[in-house]
């Protein structure tokens, strides 16, 4: 628990994701398109991976990916989705201090 609390809070964002997920890719691809440098942590490419996810679901995040924001657990893509769509994910972003603009 942690490992995982310190490497959410190395960035303003940060994301646990697996490489083969196409919901991970998403969401990367989302935070990139705003232009957000995110850390991102590959479990499946990780030694220790399997152990992170389930540190991660015993945080609240069952799934993949888990998204942390100012190193809180904001949670997986239906959140980081809904957050978006509501348009609460920028100015959360830019309290954050991972947008500027």
């Amino acid at each position: 628990m942690e490992r995982v609390t310190n490497l959410a809070s190395e960035r303003p964002v940060v994301i646990f994701s697996k490489s083969t997920c196409c919901m991970c890719h998403t969401i990367k691809t989302l935070f990139n398109e705003f232009g957000v440098s995110v850390a991102v942590h590959e479990l499946d490419e990780m030694p220790r991976g399997r152990e992170i996810e389930q540190a991660l679901s015993r945080f609240g995040c069952p799934t993949l990916p888990a998204v942390f924001i100012g190193g809180e657990l904001v949670g997986g893509a239906n959140e980081v989705m809904s957050l978006h769509l509501n348009r609460s994910l920028i100015p959360m972003l830019k309290r954050a201090g991972a947008l500027w603009v």
